[in-house]
């Protein structure tokens, strides 16, 4: 069973962070450029975007690692260097999470802790809460990729922030690693937390993530919720009749405004093929059975997230994913 300690609101500003016109530049190359979002608790935001889109960057200058060239990032409405008791507000993990091999778990936690203000106590807990209780007093040199990426985050929780921050953490992590990550990052979600999210693939996180934050070459290019996202994908069926032209006409008259003739390698004098959307192949089957139109083929097309995500993100689809892809979203 996971356990914290929760959060009561602080000030209007309480787990809010803001990107505001925020742009990076490394002499001739920039890195982020006019960038703006921001992200609230209660949420698991995914902040996606092909490597090199500049997520790190942004994320280091949201923590004071990096100095902006212009523009602002902050949290609870200041910037990272600004507050108090940072790692009382923020837990971040921007990268792989190095350790002593001869510590153990807990040894690890606890040279943290007095820099965090914490009690001892406090490892126990957050061991707890990422199910390492067992593996505590355990030299981390003998540690699997995925205990390490969970004492990671246990690390990032000492102070028990209300801000977490984390940079490719499924990285390495088998399946079963990447549903108990999954699952810890609703949770913790779920107790009014702001759970901010970094990938270079949207389907490593679609079943985390509330909304999404979608950067290529530094650029804001989408940012919605999940489900407005999800509304961009359609469904197509690809048709190939003999008679070319029975096949439009049956097209205009049942679908119209929702179809394109298509090249097709299959195409021959006379014969047609069309691309239908937004309906599934029996449908567009049993119509062409019922107008007396021969069919040689009926496939269906899906343009799902991940096609969007490319899209979006200005890459060309992998092999075997939809060919319909490139021309789905506008």
């Amino acid at each position: 069973m996971i356990r914290s300690a929760g959060h009561a609101a602080t000030d209007d500003h309480s787990g809010m962070v803001v990107v505001d016109h925020l742009s990076k530049s490394f002499g001739a190359v920039h890195a982020v450029e006019d960038l703006s979002f921001a992200v609230g608790p209660g949420r698991v935001t995914g902040f996606l975007g092909p490597n090199g889109a500049g997520k790190t960057t942004t994320l280091r200058m949201l923590l004071g690692l990096v100095t902006p060239t212009s523009g602002s990032a902050t949290i609870d409405g200041r910037p990272y260097r600004e507050i108090a008791r940072p790692l009382r507000v923020v837990g971040a993990a921007l990268e792989a999470a190095s350790f002593h091999p001869g510590r153990t778990a807990r040894d690890h936690l606890r040279v943290y802790a007095p820099q965090v203000g914490v009690p001892d106590s406090r490892c126990d807990e957050v061991l707890a809460m990422t199910g390492l209780t067992e593996a505590a007093r355990r030299r981390v040199g003998g540690f699997s990729l995925g205990m390490r990426q969970r004492l990671g985050l246990a690390t990032t929780l000492l102070g028990d922030p209300r801000v977490l921050v984390l940079d490719e953490p499924a990285n390495g992590l088998d399946p079963e690693g990447i549903a108990w990550l999954r699952s810890f990052l609703r949770h913790l979600a779920r107790e009014g937390r702001t759970v901010l999210v970094s990938s270079h693939v949207l389907s490593e996180v679609q079943q985390t993530v509330d909304d999404v934050v979608i950067i290529a070459r530094g650029r804001l290019v989408h940012s919605s919720s999940l489900a407005e996202l999800d509304a961009l994908t359609e469904r197509a069926v690809t048709v190939l009749s003999p008679d070319g032209m029975g096949l439009r006409t049956l097209a205009e008259d049942r679908w119209p405004g929702r179809w394109e003739t298509v090249d097709h390698p299959g195409a021959g004098a006379g014969t047609g093929a069309v691309l239908v959307r937004d309906v599934d192949a029996a449908t567009v089957g049993a119509a062409a059975f019922a107008a007396r139109v021969e069919l040689h083929e009926l496939a269906t097309r899906t343009v799902d997230l991940e096609d969007v995500f490319l899209r979006l993100t200005g890459q060309a689809p992998a092999e075997g994913q939809s060919a319909s892809t490139m021309g789905a979203v506008a």
